[in-house]
């Protein structure tokens, strides 16, 4: 179970990271959405949960640890308020751009030859 559950975080890692390095800026917003997901698995994960962890202290031997969950709760609400600001910001450049690529330019395509 321990292994797939690494091997989803690392297909969302690596997901939002093909999708980072993208040239428009829509899937550059949903590669950041995926990594902050795949970090957030993360963060959960290093708190060891248990499944017959209690959450309070005294009623089981084992007890879940609320760190890794403020830290993923906290996470959740940075991430949401980042993506927000980040779709806003790809809004306004492609309003004042014309386009929505990274860098604001079109690409350049050479393949057929240049005519000029």
């Amino acid at each position: 179970m321990e292994a797939l559950y690494a091997f989803c975080v690392g297909l969302l890692t690596a997901c939002g990271i093909f999708l980072t390095l993208r040239g428009r800026t829509f899937p550059v917003v949903v590669g950041l959405t995926l990594l902050s997901y795949a970090v957030n698995l993360f963060l959960f994960a290093s708190g060891r949960l248990h499944v017959q962890g209690a959450a309070v202290l005294g009623t089981s031997e084992q007890y879940a640890d609320p760190l890794p969950q403020a830290l993923v709760l906290t996470a959740i609400v940075i991430g949401f308020a980042m993506t927000a600001f980040v779709v806003i910001l790809a809004m306004r450049a492609r309003g004042d751009l014309g386009n929505d690529h990274v860098d604001g330019k079109l690409p350049v395509h050479t393949m057929g030859g240049d005519r000029s």
